[in-house]
């Protein structure tokens, strides 16, 4: 993929999150969805209902400050992610901050949540959020989940929910999540992954790209890059019931055919 290319991805993944950010929900596709925010069309789920679909508990949904849960996601990490008190927590593409203010509950005082975005719009709405709500544990830096903006081992676990798949290019994604986990921490990620190649109008196209479709890999290149980075343990579960729900993302382009959410882990060798 060509630089022109990547660029003009990130430029649409950017517009669209600003958007959400400023307008609420709804990153994916045009039509009636849900699962990572998609619906823009008044009969579309609220958030609550889309993150009830992910496997979110009712009590997380009552806990995360409103204005929090965008309804942004295709799973739920922290089913997996398995956070212990007075662990740190990275979240790639932290949004609105739902995810890290449930993870800051888990990992307690003692712990320490940092959420990472490109958008500047979703970084001042979640700040604003954590000062709302009041969590002191939690804070939200701006920055590229390829150019992480954290220092060296110094994160215990990384989660993420639909967004590594925004990248163009999940290499330096991968590296840079290497690089900032301490030996022997953790990816727990929610993303989608490709089970077979989407056509290359599809792959091409970009509001597909943007709606958390179009940049998914295959799982058998991801568990080779993961393993190509380094990590071990890897572990990629794909849930075969999410493609009913992928296929209401861009209605009549039969992306469950393609595509299906996967619980992906992955360790960094002692």
């Amino acid at each position: 993929m060509s630089q022109d290319q990547n660029q003009e991805i990130r430029s649409a993944v950017l517009e669209r999150y600003r958007r959400t950010a400023t307008q609420g929900g709804g990153c994916c596709g045009s039509g009636q969805a849900s699962g990572c925010g998609c619906g823009a069309a008044s009969q579309s789920p609220s958030p609550q209902e889309i993150s009830a679909a992910l496997g979110y508990a009712p009590q997380d949904l009552a806990a995360a400050p409103e204005g929090a849960n965008l309804g942004l996601g295709c799973g739920n990490p922290q089913a997996i992610a398995q956070l212990q008190p007075g662990e740190t927590v990275l979240d790639l593409g932290s949004g609105g901050g739902f995810d890290c203010f449930l993870a800051a509950r888990q990992v307690g005082p003692r712990g320490r949540v940092i959420g990472v975005d490109m958008t500047p719009e979703m970084v001042a709405l979640a700040r604003g959020n954590a000062v709302k709500a009041g969590v002191a544990n939690v804070e939200f830096r701006l920055g590229e989940i390829e150019h992480l903006p954290v220092a060296d081992a110094s994160v215990d676990v990384i989660i993420s929910n639909c967004v590594i798949n925004l990248a163009a290019d999940k290499l330096p994604v991968y590296r840079e999540a290497y690089r900032v986990l301490t030996t022997g921490g953790r990816l727990a990620i929610s993303d989608v992954a490709a089970l077979k190649p989407l056509p290359p109008e599809m792959a091409a196209d970009l509001e597909l790209w943007s709606s958390c479709a179009a940049g998914a890999m295959l799982v058998t290149e991801l568990t080779a890059l993961l393993a190509q980075v380094g990590f071990g343990q890897v572990n990629i579960e794909v849930d075969e019931g999410s493609r009913r729900l992928i296929e209401q993302w861009s209605p009549g382009r039969h992306l469950g055919e393609y595509l299906a959410s996967a619980r992906i882990q992955a360790v960094k060798p002692r």
